[in-house]
C-alpha cells in the first residue's frame, strides 16, 4: 500500500513517514501543495490514500481533496490542527473519508487508515467495476466517458469501445484480429483493419502525452497492442 503524505511541519512529516513506514506502508512525501500536484498528476494510479494537512504554505489540504476526487476515488484523510475542526466538514462534504486532529497519536492515525482502506475495499468488491484507472486516463463506464488528467476526452462512440476492449484486458496483448472481433462501428458493421489502425491512431493522439511514443496504447510489435502492465 502507498500513501501520499503532505505536511508542511518536516518534524511531524519525519515522523508520520517512519511510523507509516514501520507499519508497512510505502510513502511518499510532500512538503506542499505544488509538489503534491506533480505527484497526483504523475502518479495517482500508485496512490492508495492520501494523507493531507489542511494548512500548507502555498495552499491547503482541500484544494488538493479536490484535485483528487476530480481525478479518481481515492480515499483521503486530512491531518487537521483544533482550530480548524469545524472547517474540517466542508473537507467531507467534498468527498474526504475521515479526519484526525492535531496532536494525536500514530496508533490512532494508523488504525483509522487501516479503517479507511478496509471500508473503501470493501466497496471496491461489493460493487460493479463501474471506473477504470489507467495511468492519468480514467472510463467511467456509467457515464460512457473517457477522462485525462480530471478532464474529458472527447471520443467518438468507437474510439470509446476501442478503448473499453483495451482497458477490460489490462496487460493482455491484444492481436488485431481480436479487437477486430470484438468492434464494429455505429451501423452494426465489422470495422476493417484498415479503419482500426485509423481508430488507433486517434486514440493515440486524444490519450498520449506523445503520440509518437505511446506509453498507453503500446504496440507489441508482431503481436498487436497492450495497455497497462
Amino acid at each position: 500500500m502507498k500513501i501520499l503524505l503532505v505536511e508542511d511541519d518536516k518534524t511531524i512529516a519525519s515522523g508520520l513517514e517512519y511510523s507509516l513506514q514501520k507499519d508497512g506502508y510505502e510513502s511518499v512525501l510532500c512538503y506542499d501543495a505544488k509538489s503534491a500536484k506533480v505527484i497526483l498528476t504523475e502518479k495517482l494510479a500508485e496512490i492508495d490514500l492520501c494523507l493531507f494537512d489542511l494548512s500548507l504554505p502555498d495552499g491547503s489540504g482541500y484544494q488538493l481533496c479536490e484535485f483528487v476526487k476530480n481525478r479518481s476515488d481515492k480515499p483521503v484523510i486530512f491531518l487537521t490542527a483544533l482550530d480548524d475542526e469545524v472547517n474540517v466538514v466542508m473537507g467531507l462534504d467534498m468527498g474526504a473519508d475521515d479526519y484526525i486532529t492535531k496532536p494525536f497519536r500514530v496508533r490512532e492515525l494508523i488504525s483509522r487508515i487501516k479503517s479507511v482502506l478496509r471500508r473503501y475495499n470493501k466497496q471496491i468488491q461489493s460493487q460493479p467495476k463501474t471506473v477504470i484507472e489507467i495511468a492519468n486516463i480514467r472510463i467511467n463506464t456509467l457515464e460512457g466517458k473517457i477522462y485525462k488528467n480530471g478532464e474529458e476526452v472527447q471520443a467518438t462512440a468507437l474510439e470509446y469501445r476501442l478503448f473499453l476492449i483495451f482497458a477490460n484486458h489490462i496487460g493482455q496483448v491484444l492481436t488485431r484480429n481480436q479487437l477486430l472481433e470484438q468492434i464494429w462501428d455505429v451501423a452494426g458493421d465489422f470495422v476493417n483493419d484498415n479503419t482500426l489502425t485509423v481508430y488507433i491512431k486517434r486514440l493515440r493522439e486524444k490519450l498520449e502525452d506523445n503520440p509518437q511514443k505511446p506509453t498507453i496504447i503500446r504496440t507489441v510489435r508482431g503481436m498487436g497492442y497492450k495497455v497497462g502492465e
